[in-house]
């Protein structure tokens, strides 16, 4: 009998402990409920589900992993999403805030045969285009990087990671994206205000104020560029 394949909402979780765990973060059920916009019975309901199914493991602590067979399966997903960012952003055209949402409908239909030929089509692409590696490339998360809260006014830094987190708001999404808060684009830190929760920076020549909570998961190469050797 043929392994029974997940159902959308457990490749969700999947994808989502996959993501936390990358980031850094410890998954435990409280986080992960946040991440997926659920209450935490809910989220721990499906992890129960998960854990019945192979797919991830408690510890004495209750934090939640990925099982072997739950990370290949995760990886797996989490390929397929990213890629399919990535083709529609550089073929499709569409918007570098859309293209999230778009993505999960896109990666269910995925084939195998239909991955392959997207990743020679885009010269196999080792990002997504909020600045998260795919799977099965290159792609890693620099580990030098730091988060946008931790800088300082008239600090100088390159955006180069979005958290997925951010890209479940296609709001805060939009926002970034008129603010050019995106992977590649130059800022200068203007102002930290902890008191108000606000952090200001200028990108393209424009003011744009962002929560400390938001700014926290946007991670940025400090400094300014090195010169081009002439």
């Amino acid at each position: 009998m043929p392994e029974r394949q997940p159902s959308a909402t457990i490749e969700d979780y999947l994808q989502a402990i996959y993501s936390l765990e990358g980031e850094g973060e410890t998954v435990i059920s409280a986080r992960l409920a946040r991440r997926m916009r659920v209450t935490p019975p809910t989220a721990w309901a499906t992890v129960q589900r998960m854990l019945r199914d192979g797919l991830v493991e408690l510890d004495a602590k209750k934090v939640i992993g990925l099982t072997r067979r739950g990370r290949e399966r995760a990886e797996d997903i989490v390929r397929r999403h990213r890629l399919s960012e990535r083709f529609l952003t550089d073929v499709l055209g569409l918007g570098w805030a859309e293209v999230h949402e778009e993505a999960h409908r896109f990666e269910h239909a995925m084939s195998p045969r239909l991955e392959q030929g997207i990743l020679a089509l885009l010269k196999n692409p080792t990002h997504c285009p909020h600045g998260s590696p795919i799977p099965g490339t290159d792609g890693t998360l620099d580990p030098d990087l730091v988060p946008l809260n931790s800088l300082e006014a008239g600090d100088q830094a390159t955006v180069r990671f979005i958290s997925e987190e951010l890209e479940e708001d296609p709001d805060l999404l939009r926002y970034l994206e008129r603010g050019r808060m995106m992977p590649g684009q130059r800022i200068v830190v203007k102002e930290v205000a902890p008191y108000s929760g606000v952090i200001v920076v200028e990108s393209d020549g424009q003011a744009v104020p962002l929560g400390l909570p938001v700014s926290a998961k946007i991670r940025v190469r400090a400094g300014k560029p090195k010169a081009a050797k002439s």
